[in-house]
């Protein structure tokens, strides 16, 4: 226990010295909340209602997703992982500890934008915020998965970049953040049910803010919870010590296999 809470200080605190991690973390989700509540509330003032879930989604993507696989491939690459084996550090450690360090981190960005919103920009605060927090931290399990799993199935900080844009661009167009999912085009519906900002916004709107959706809130959680799940599943199978070791289990194609809630979510909505 003493091992762990030491690790995890260390990667906390790398979360703060680290100029690149700094920038993920705190930086740029906080420099781009305040553009949006400054200039979007202006231009759509309908998007005061969407201000807080949108950016704490946002805070979870950018710390998780784009900002956290990044260290795991570079510190495989680095052989960082090999002196870990040696020295017994498991292989669950070295994914939990960098995945949990960073949700506290987006957590509190999260707690910054709550309770700034509403006096600042007028954003609209939920109705109930224990149902908004439960929410938050579902995506923010569901987030911290999938950034484990890109991190572990990158065979380079290319990949990892591509990984992580697939899923930041579309849910960033297509999850609800910027416009509402009532108001997207049926044809592109079906693709929005196959991101998890879709389905956390689904549940934000349904449980925190007590208004009409279009996906089921309840399946949406539990499509969250389970791609979450498998995501940190795959994340200690596909583990690699090192780079050079040819004969990993598994293949970094079995990451798709995240998408089956979603896909399963399209049929019983």
């Amino acid at each position: 226990m003493t091992a762990f809470a030491t690790h995890f200080a260390f990667e906390f605190k790398t979360g703060l010295r680290n100029s690149s991690q700094l920038l993920m973390n705190y930086l740029f989700p906080l420099a781009f909340y305040a553009m949006m509540g400054l200039v979007m509330t202006q231009i759509n003032p309908g998007f005061k209602e969407l201000l807080i879930p949108s950016m704490v989604i946002l805070v979870g993507m950018t710390s998780m997703v784009l900002g956290m696989p990044g260290p795991l491939v570079e510190m495989r690459e680095a052989g960082v992982f090999r002196s870990f084996k040696i020295n017994g550090v498991p292989a669950l450690s070295i994914l939990v500890i960098p995945a949990l360090s960073t949700m506290i981190h987006a957590l509190i960005v999260s707690v910054i934008i709550c309770l700034t919103a509403p006096t600042f920009f007028k954003g609209l605060a939920p109705t109930s915020w224990l149902a908004f927090a439960l929410i938050t931290l579902a995506g923010t399990f569901t987030f911290g998965a999938i950034g484990m799993l890109i991190g572990v199935i990158s065979n380079g900080t290319r990949s990892t970049v591509f990984y992580s844009q697939v899923i930041f661009v579309p849910s960033f167009l297509l999850g609800g953040m910027m416009v509402p999912m009532s108001l997207l085009p049926a044809s592109v519906r079906p693709i929005a049910g196959l991101l998890p900002t879709t389905h956390i916004m689904q549940a934000y709107t349904g449980y925190a803010f007590g208004q009409p959706t279009t996906f089921n809130p309840l399946s949406s959680i539990i499509i969250l919870i389970a791609s979450g799940i498998i995501a940190f599943g795959l994340a200690i199978y596909l583990f690699n010590w090192d780079s050079r070791n040819n004969s990993r289990r598994g293949t970094p194609w079995m990451g798709l296999l995240v998408l089956v809630p979603y896909i399963i979510g399209m049929f019983i909505k």
